[in-house]
Parts: structure tokens; sequence; C-alpha cells
């Protein structure tokens, strides 16, 4: 976050010396102004490619495989960890119970657990974290 912030900062500093170097007031009298609305255009045009670059996930390659280490420093049981992929599918209580053949309150145990282990106060909270450690696809 920190370096984003400094990548920020050195973009804007370095725009604000291009048009001090280019010092408006008086070149704006020989080029028009469409020329600076162009070169700012193109300036955040670059910066936004490049940016988006740098933030686009990258899709993985070969097949998925699960954070063994992370998952025992975490304590996930197996049990656990199979709640977790069926909430990661969106999945609701009620379904994962059916699919599990365990009672929806034993879902709700499960859950709160891996919520109390992924340190997350809501789903959403928890597949985020889960899918950041490579438990879940």
């Amino acid at each position: 976050m920190v370096r984003l912030i400094l990548i920020y900062g050195g973009a804007l500093a370095a725009l604000a010396l291009l048009v001090e170097w280019m010092d408006f007031r008086h070149q704006s009298r020989a080029w028009s102004t469409s020329l600076y609305v162009l070169c700012v255009a193109l300036l955040f045009a670059g910066l936004g490619i490049w940016l988006g670059n740098r933030l686009t996930p990258r899709a993985r390659t070969g097949p998925f495989q699960r954070n063994r280490a992370a998952l025992t420093s975490l304590g996930i049981s197996p049990r656990e960890c199979d709640v977790l992929d069926l909430l990661a599918a969106g999945h609701s209580n009620k379904v994962i119970a059916r699919r599990l053949a365990i009672s929806p309150n034993t879902v709700k145990t499960h859950l709160a657990r891996l919520f109390e282990k992924l340190e997350a106060q809501s789903r959403t909270q928890a597949i985020a974290k889960a899918r950041s450690l490579d438990l879940v696809p």
C-alpha cells in the first residue's frame, strides 16, 4: 500500500514538474490548449495502462493446489475445509448441510470456527482471506 502511494505521489510530482517546465502562462500563447490537453490525456492514459497491468490479477498456471501449510497453521479441519469449499462456491447454510449430510446448526458451528480462524467478520471476508491464502480455488 505504501509502495502504491509512493508511485502515485511520484507520478503526480512528475506531472507537476512537466506543467511547470512548460510554463503554462508563457507557452499558451504559442501552443493551443488542445495540445496541453492531449499531453495530459496521454500521460494519464499511459499511467492507467501501467496501473491496470500491475493491479490485474494473473491467471493461475496449472491445477489448483491447496495450501496445506496454511491449513495446518490455522488449524482448519478437513470438515471445515469442506464447508469452506461449499461456502466459496456460494451455497447457503441449508445447501451446505444437505451436501455434507450434517445439520444446519453444525454448519453454523463450522462457519463460526472458520470465521475465528480466518479472523473474518463475514462470509465475504472469510472467502477473500481463504482465496488469498490459497485455501479455496
